[in-house]
């Protein structure tokens, strides 16, 4: 059973936006190496008020995105290129079967 990851970020979302597009190899060599580990889906979000970014993926385990996150130090250099204050804060769900689903 595949994981969701919740990584929520304190930072400007904008400014986030700049420093990630702004390497773009370095960016989607950071993505390779996150579905070799198990990574399936990845997406970014910000919150209303601009003062946060909420990274949602869906891994094949939790184990594998914790591996990923350990040996990638480019991800937090960016993060700090981009201003994020304090450390992420990540949360890891699973699927619970109801019947209400869609």
């Amino acid at each position: 059973m595949t994981v969701i990851v919740g990584l929520r970020i304190q930072i400007d979302p904008e400014r986030m936006v700049q420093a990630l597009t702004s390497d773009n190899e370095r960016l989607m060599a950071i993505a390779e190496r996150a579905k070799a580990k198990g990574a399936l889906h990845h997406r970014f979000y910000a919150n209303v008020d601009g003062s946060e970014a909420l990274v949602i993926d869906e891994w094949e385990t939790a184990e594998g995105f914790q591996q990923f996150f350990a040996e990638n130090p480019d991800i937090g250099a960016m993060m700090g290129e981009a201003g994020m204050t304090g450390e992420p804060e990540a949360k890891f769900w699973r699927e619970l079967d109801t019947p209400d689903k869609f």
